[in-house]
């Protein structure tokens, strides 16, 4: 017995993938679509938005670290972005807008990290 009851619904193992690589992708658009129209000072007012912000990054390297050994080895740049995204998240505040005209910390890491999960979507898109 696989300690699983019968009825409950088992994934494929790309399935599983393909869950974790569309939540890391969708919060990261999240996270640069809750910035994209705020300056700092109406951010750091709006709990909603630095939650929402903060959020959306933390669930990043969280789901991350739920991808299999040879997707984290395809790509060393993933563990360096999600590395720090949790600090990034917790340190909402001017390091996040120092450099707002050119995205900031939260637009830096993102998009890199955004092309490596895109692509091992259209790896798995090539399998199916």
């Amino acid at each position: 017995m696989s300690g699983h009851p019968p009825s409950a619904m088992r994934f494929m193992p790309s399935e599983l993938l393909r869950n974790a690589l569309s939540d890391i992708r969708d919060n990261i658009l999240f996270a640069q679509e809750f910035v994209a129209e705020l300056d700092y000072v109406s951010f750091v007012k709006s709990r909603r938005d630095v939650y929402a912000v903060t959020r959306a990054i933390e669930i990043v390297p969280e789901t991350s670290r739920k991808l299999p050994d040879d997707v984290r080895a395809r790509n060393p740049s993933m563990h360096g972005a999600t590395s720090g995204m949790s600090a990034i998240s917790i340190a909402t505040n001017t390091t996040m807008w120092r450099n707002r005209t050119s995205g900031g910390p939260v637009q830096e890491p993102l998009p890199p990290l955004l092309e490596v999960v895109l692509a091992e979507i259209s790896i798995l898109d090539a399998g199916s």
